[in-house]
């Protein structure tokens, strides 16, 4: 299982939201490019990256402090954050990300997806965001529902040449209390498409935990800034 450290970007800075609310955004006094660095120094071959500035704008803000942070770190980096246009996904990977994240727009505009998921030009490169809330694709911030299960559109794209879903439970992130384990595990075993699972890990048990699910990997995040979890502990755990 592969261990995803994470970096939220607001402002140029490090940050971390609670259950995606931008009015409880916790600031953490470090430098994203000693981060990232000290993440590689860890062990960490995969780090992701959210623009915020970008999610809450609905286009992507803050690319070239991304692609230079990438360049910094010599990790493959996965981005996510207001990816709505095939544009915006070019200008990204040729700033040197390897990999996209897409939620609302999957979801808004299904067809389109599904066109950009089978196009040679990003096969292996498309990362599908599903954020729920009680099992149910939530989009926009998490502030509208799509109406739709998370492990039944796991399974409508399991043929699918994703490079992974990001399965996130709404009322977990941020808050340390430990993932979804059953709501995670049922969205890994609907389809064949790798899952990452994302928000709630607080404790190095919690990575434990996970790695009895069949998942490729774990985002963890404000855990790692607030010392609850050692990066490199939780990589070894990982692979063991």
């Amino acid at each position: 299982m592969h261990i995803v450290p994470s970096i939220d970007l607001r402002n140029g800075q490090v940050v971390r939201l609670k259950q995606g609310d931008y009015g409880q955004q916790i600031n953490y006094d470090v430098d994203p490019f000693d981060v990232a660095r000290s993440f590689a120094t860890a062990g960490a071959t995969w780090m992701h990256i959210v623009d915020l500035d970008g999610a809450k704008e609905g286009h992507p803000v803050q690319t070239s402090l991304i692609a230079r942070i990438a360049s910094a770190s010599g990790l493959q980096v996965q981005v996510g954050g207001g990816i709505r246009t095939k544009a915006d996904i070019d200008a990204l990977r040729q700033a040197g990300v390897a990999r996209v994240v897409i939620g609302t727009q999957a979801m808004e505009k299904w067809d389109w997806f599904e066109q950009l998921v089978h196009d040679p030009a990003h096969q292996g490169a498309i990362v599908l965001s599903l954020d729920a809330k009680n099992g149910v694709v939530a989009t926009r911030g998490w502030t509208e529902s799509s109406g739709r299960m998370a492990t039944m559109v796991a399974k409508e794209v399991s043929e699918w040449p994703l490079a992974a879903i990001l399965y996130t439970d709404v009322a977990k992130d941020g808050m340390l209390t430990g993932p979804n384990f059953e709501a995670t595990g049922a969205v890994a075993a609907a389809g064949k498409v790798p899952v990452i699972a994302s928000g709630g890990v607080g404790h190095i048990d919690h990575i434990t935990m996970l790695k009895t699910l069949p998942i490729w990997g774990a985002i963890v995040g404000r855990s790692l800034y607030e010392g609850k979890v050692d990066l490199a502990q939780a990589i070894r755990v990982a692979k063991r």
